[in-house]
């Protein structure tokens, strides 16, 4: 079983990031459970949403501890959420990052930073950066294929066309922002 945790303040995205992600993957036959964690509901809280995925059922229905990857739509909570606290051995982190932001590494895990909230500015027009970021996500992981998270996010957003077609935009320069 893999397990992903996604770090975001309340309105930035998170669950739905965990929610396309985890319908990407069972477009490829995958077992996906998604859910988000959060403490008072309000906007800009601080939060997290979390995804296990397996080729068989899902049984486990708590947090989070240890994660395989990390996903941060907001870069101001990198220190402040300790986000690389429990990561397994050979961890992914893919972080949203902005030109200021210090480098980060890791002696036992990846860090890949990629400058999300940019691109969505550039391809959204608003710094939503968690498309961008299952971009990413599917490149680095290679868990997860780019044609599954197109689908998935077009099933998300099929009601609104111009939404939709800037999301695909979004995630496609995600993928291709890794090296």
């Amino acid at each position: 079983m893999k397990e992903v945790k996604i770090f975001a303040r309340a309105g930035q995205g998170a669950i739905t990031t965990a929610a396309i992600l985890g319908e990407a993957l069972f477009y490829e036959g995958k077992y996906a459970y998604a859910f988000p964690h959060f403490g008072a509901a309000r906007m800009g809280a601080a939060m997290n949403a979390f995804l296990r995925f397996d080729e068989k059922p899902i049984r486990l229905r708590s947090k989070v501890y240890e994660p395989d990857y990390i996903i941060v739509i907001d870069p101001t909570l990198i220190e402040s959420e300790n986000v690389f606290s429990g990561l397994k051995g050979q961890a992914k982190a893919i972080l949203a990052v902005r030109e200021n932001t210090s480098q980060y590494k890791g002696e036992d895990f990846q860090v890949y930073r990629v400058p999300a909230e940019k691109i969505a500015l550039e391809v959204i027009g608003k710094p939503f950066a968690n498309t961008v970021l299952l971009g990413a996500f599917s490149k680095v992981s290679g868990e997860v294929k780019l044609e599954s998270i197109l689908k998935a996010v077009e099933a998300r957003f099929k009601d609104k066309p111009q939404v939709l077609e800037k999301n695909l935009e979004a995630v496609r320069k995600g993928y291709s922002s890794i090296e």
